[in-house]
């Protein structure tokens, strides 16, 4: 079942849905991006920006019409499949932390932590208004 799963998540994919500014959904598969957290869909910063939506926007535009190729990291206790994704060989989890739309979740992954470093620096996206990291925010609402 395993080799089936990372053999499927190997293939080209062209992404159907977005949930949010991490996670997407192909042919019935939901794959969360690896070693990133971002803004859940409603989410919106104390100042007012709507951090969900525009991170859930930018993620859509990333792999409108583009072959999206996921390479399976881990399962999360959802049963979704933590993947890097690429779409045109671009890491989608390191193009949203980069553009403060998303966090390095090092609670996993160090892998984006200088892209976060670098947005974090620049007050880039979540990082210029305020916004409580997604795991906080969750954490919040429950």
């Amino acid at each position: 079942m395993l080799a089936a799963a990372t053999a499927l998540a190997t293939f080209p994919l062209a992404a159907q849905t977005i949930t949010d500014g991490d996670t997407l959904k192909q042919s019935g598969v939901t794959y969360r991006l690896w070693g990133i957290d971002a803004p859940e869909a409603k989410q919106v910063c104390p100042d007012g920006w709507p951090a969900g939506s525009l991170a859930t926007t930018r993620l859509k535009a990333l792999t409108a019409g583009r072959p999206i190729v996921c390479q399976e990291k881990d399962r999360d206790r959802y049963g979704r499949i933590v993947a890097i994704c690429r779409a045109s060989g671009e890491d989608l989890g390191a193009i949203m932390v980069r553009e403060g739309l998303a966090w390095a979740f090092v609670r996993y992954s160090r892998d984006y932590v200088d892209e976060y470093a670098k947005a974090a620096a620049s007050r880039r996206g979540v990082h210029g208004h305020g916004c409580l990291p997604a795991w906080e925010w969750r954490a919040q609402r429950r």
